[in-house]
């Protein structure tokens, strides 16, 4: 491995070519990709593992009342993440992208770690839920900066033939987390039995997180600091606004959806199996597993595939898509079929890659060097906040309220149909030059 190579990128790389252009190692791709794998690893084992949650810390509610505390708390800790952005926003933005991504993994390892050692109402009464809802804010806080100063990091660095792909290294490590979160909460529960599991094995997998969180951060000390001498505005979130005040209102609108259906699709979708299918959580787990990886491999491929075509084609196309499909692979889901439910759930891991695959690229050209940080995360955050962080509890109120378990596809298909419309008015950034 050669040495880290400053360039006139304002980035950093192991290696450049002669003409001063990034070159990527596995290093630095991973650097920038990892923390989203620890982040979004809790994220969805806490998801995963709501019905032990709602009995170990809400067990004097009824079963629904129960469900909603727990997807309130996970909606509660979204609602941190555009306060997550501004701080770590205006870290990246005025101290450099390596500053704000120690800050935010390092954040993350401790709380993710201190989930795994919380009180349950039996011993704590009310406590322990009060615990639960300030760890899960701390979580919020960090995620709200990991994400996209990561796919900041990335874009950056990558050559523009190339830069979806790479770019797209972070929404990798998103999936990659979710992907980890149910291979570990599939073999816990399977290797257990469900009383183990709600009395102690539900830490296991917040305690293994440490592991993560430490191995993240020691890669990213060999990340060398920004050098590129840039305007670097006292207060970045006042000047993303002044400045590009509508990019960030439409990308959030956008943002929104893409947030309603992957949490919808990815996280309460294994509860929601368990419900309307009375499938096993072992089996939920699996087929959400499953789905994660082709999610991975996808999001990869498409974002490559906007290199090409273009990124507007593929994210108006995507949320036709879940607009048009969303009846349907509900459908295939409620059926009671395993093999039928594993085809409706990989229908919405190839629509969601769609778009989000090119997405990250997408927000990082769309706005300037000296507040890209802080313009990125706001207008993700605020989107994936107010969709992802409140779909689970929109949907059991919806199906409470109605009586139809289908109930969550008519939200999906208004969803994709509004992001359709504001996809239209984007501008095409493929090729062209990040600074």
């Amino acid at each position: 491995m050669s040495s880290i190579t400053r360039t006139d990128a304002g980035g950093v790389s192991d290696g450049a070519t002669p003409q001063g252009v990034p070159v990527l190692s596995r290093r630095l791709m991973a650097a920038g990709m990892l923390g989203n794998v620890l982040e979004w690893y809790d994220f969805a084992v806490y998801g995963f593992l709501a019905s032990i949650f709602a009995r170990n810390f809400f067990p004097e509610s009824s079963p629904t009342a129960a469900m909603l505390s727990v997807f309130g708390v996970f909606a509660a800790s979204f609602l941190m993440r555009p306060l997550g952005s501004v701080l770590f926003g205006h870290i990246g933005d005025r101290l450099g992208r390596r500053t704000a991504l120690m800050s935010s993994a390092a954040l993350m390892s401790i709380s993710t770690f201190c989930v795994g050692l919380l009180p349950t109402y039996e011993t704590a009464g009310v406590f322990s839920a009060v615990l639960l809802l300030m760890l899960r804010l701390a979580q919020g806080l960090s995620v709200g900066g990991e994400y996209m100063t990561s796919a900041v990091f990335l874009a950056e660095n990558a050559q523009v033939r190339w830069r979806g792909a790479v770019t797209s290294l972070a929404v990798v490590g998103c999936n990659g987390g979710i992907l980890l979160g149910s291979v570990v909460g599939a073999l816990v529960s399977g290797l257990m039995s469900a009383e183990d599991l709600a009395a102690w094995g539900w830490r296991i997998p917040f305690l293994l997180g440490c592991l993560l969180g430490g191995f993240a951060l020691v890669l990213r000390r060999t990340v060398a600091r920004d050098v590129k001498r840039v305007h670097r505005p006292s207060l970045p979130v006042v000047e993303a606004f002044r400045e590009n005040g509508g990019g960030i209102l439409r990308a959030t609108l956008i943002n929104i959806v893409l947030g309603i259906a992957f949490y919808l699709a990815f996280v309460y979708l294994t509860t929601w199996l368990q419900q309307a299918d009375h499938f096993t959580p072992h089996v939920a787990l699996e087929l959400n597993a499953v789905s994660m990886a082709v999610v991975m491999a996808a999001c990869l491929g498409f974002a490559a595939l906007s290199d090409r075509i273009g990124r507007k084609p593929l994210i108006a196309g995507g949320f036709l898509a879940l607009a048009v499909f969303s009846w349907p692979l509900f459908l295939l889901l409620q059926s009671g079929s395993t093999g039928l439910a594993l085809l409706g759930q990989l229908g919405f891991a190839v629509i969601v890659s769609i778009y989000g695959g090119p997405m990250a690229v997408t927000l990082a050209e769309m706005f300037p060097r000296h507040t890209r940080c802080t313009a990125m995360g706001l207008s993700w955050n605020l989107g994936v906040g107010l969709g992802g962080g409140t779909a689970p509890m929109v949907a059991v109120l919806l199906v409470s309220l109605t009586g139809n378990t289908m109930a969550p596809a008519f939200y999906l298909i208004v969803g994709g149909a509004v992001a359709f419309l504001a996809a239209l008015g984007l501008k095409e950034t493929r090729g062209q030059p990040l600074d």
